[in-house]
């Protein structure tokens, strides 16, 4: 099958196919005497194999790896674990970094007086927050606050 068949079966764009072929992420399709790539049934499924790991968050090393542990029929299945476990903890931590992010902005908003009559006015605790210094260090509800 051409690229765009294989794309079409796998979900990667063949622009990404190009490009992981270029960085040797995935085997080198056959070509035909015209030049062009030919896909078969096992280029296809490393491609999707690829792109399920591309939505779980895998980084393109982390993909590599795993590609690699696929291929071993050896292979140590702790060796897998020990790559998905990292990644799932790293979700976890920007999970956690984005939590606090948005609690940050709901106390940011909250502050906000655009919500009463007294919206018209050009003072604003988010724009205040964003131009501080220091605002890694104070909540803008206490900043707000001690400026009554």
């Amino acid at each position: 099958m051409n690229i765009g068949e294989a794309a079409a079966a796998s979900g990667v764009s063949e622009k990404m196919i190009r490009h992981y072929e270029s960085i040797g992420l995935i085997a080198r399709p056959a070509r035909s005497p015209a030049g062009y790539r030919s896909f078969d049934a096992r280029n296809v499924h490393e491609l999707r194999f690829v792109h399920r790991a591309r939505s779980l968050g895998f980084s393109l090393e982390e993909i590599r790896r795993l590609l690699k542990l696929w291929r071993d029929e050896r292979r140590s299945s702790a060796d897998v674990r020990r790559i998905a476990q990292r990644h799932a903890d790293e979700l976890g931590d920007r999970i956690d970094a984005m939590r606090a992010m948005q609690r940050a902005l709901l106390d940011l908003v909250a502050c906000c007086r655009a919500k009463d009559s007294m919206g018209a006015r050009p003072d604003c605790p988010i724009l205040d927050d964003l131009a501080a210094i220091d605002a890694p260090k104070k909540s803008a509800r206490k900043r707000t606050v001690s400026k009554r």
